[in-house]
């Protein structure tokens, strides 16, 4: 059976909740709300030193458990459990990470764990530098239902130009993930088939992660009592049965401009994921120009970002890699601990 971790991806508001609860009401898969703490360790590494030293991995841990920015008590597993496995564990930053989504596993005795953020959509590259054996969902959303949805959430204080490019990034990160990805590691489904006809998406999708499908997976309702923080009223029809109830909603959310905008932008990428265009109106050339100028600076805010992550692999104090699965163990690559210590030797040749 398979113990390769799970990804839940895609662009704000497109379900990506939904399928949590969907995959964590699977007996064997434990998915947890978001804790945000994956991608912050990632790009502070080096503030860590040497994570194969087991003090390090300690720092590490507390940072994880403590830090305010990031949201560990969301797994409600122990602190100081935790601290102590990941010293304990292997010397890598991918380990550390991972064991604390093992031990939240462990709390429902469920041997595979899975994420769910979506913004780790444009952030694959990083997952598969931590947990190189990693699967990878992407669930897809009518953009138009996503702009209007993101208008409408209190966190999110952006305009609608964000919103729209913030679906076309989603979409192009993943025609360049479906290129480059091997069939067995990244999937793709749409949110309006899923809530659909549940029982057949979630069975394609099992076999894709190489699992039995369960029915209790297409009435997720139960999962969410326990997956989705009480806080987060916006994500309350969880706690229902799946609908389509919002399914091409847009045309009443969105103000005709937005829609023509939207139709303008988007319109190429709506219909090679299957979705109708309206034939609105053209789009005014203002809000055209206000919107390719806010991808514009998104765009270089990402080669910023990727260009200070590329120097930084360069002078990485550690492994980067988990090394906790079957996948990540690879024969004759996996460091062997003294039988005194916990510190690593060698890797067993």
């Amino acid at each position: 059976m398979s113990d390769r971790p799970i990804f839940v991806v895609g662009c704000p508001r497109s379900g990506t909740t939904m399928l949590q609860l969907m995959l964590h009401s699977h007996p064997r898969i434990a998915v947890p709300p978001e804790t945000r703490f994956l991608v912050p360790a990632y790009y502070r590494r080096r503030a860590f030193g040497d994570l194969r030293v087991e003090q390090r991995r300690r720092a590490l841990a507390e940072w994880i458990t403590s830090d305010r920015s990031t949201k560990f008590r969301e797994l409600k597993i122990g602190k100081a459990d935790f601290i102590r496995e990941a010293a304990e564990g292997p010397g890598s930053l991918g380990s550390v990470i991972g064991t604390a989504f093992r031990m939240y596993a462990d709390r429902f005795d469920k041997a595979r764990w899975g994420d769910k953020r979506p913004s780790y959509v444009k952030q694959v590259d990083i997952l598969l530098r931590l947990f190189p054996d990693a699967q990878i969902v992407h669930l897809i959303r009518d953009g138009r239902d996503c702009v209007a949805s993101l208008k409408e959430m209190p966190w999110y204080t952006l305009d609608s130009f964000h919103a729209v490019a913030t679906w076309a990034e989603a979409i192009d990160a993943g025609v360049k993930l479906r290129r480059s990805m091997p069939g067995d590691s990244y999937y793709e489904l749409r949110y309006e088939d899923l809530t659909d006809d549940p029982a057949t998406e979630l069975k394609k999708l099992c076999h894709f992660l190489d699992e039995e499908f369960v029915p209790a997976m297409a009435s997720p309702r139960e999962a969410a009592s326990v997956a989705v923080p009480a806080h987060k009223v916006w994500h309350s029809n969880t706690h229902g049965e799946v609908t389509r109830a919002r399914v091409g909603s847009w045309g009443k959310r969105l103000e005709d401009w937005e829609v023509a905008l939207c139709e303008h932008v988007l319109g190429g990428r709506l219909e090679a994921n299957g979705y109708e265009l309206t034939g609105a109106s053209p789009a005014a050339k203002e809000h055209v120009l206000s919107c390719q100028k806010t991808l514009q600076k998104r765009r270089a805010g990402r080669l910023r970002k990727a260009v200070r992550d590329r120097l930084n692999r360069l002078r990485e104090p550690s492994p980067v890699a988990a090394l906790l699965t079957s996948g990540q163990q690879t024969p004759g690559g996996v460091p062997r601990q003294r039988a005194d210590s916990h510190e690593l030797t060698e890797p067993v040749l």
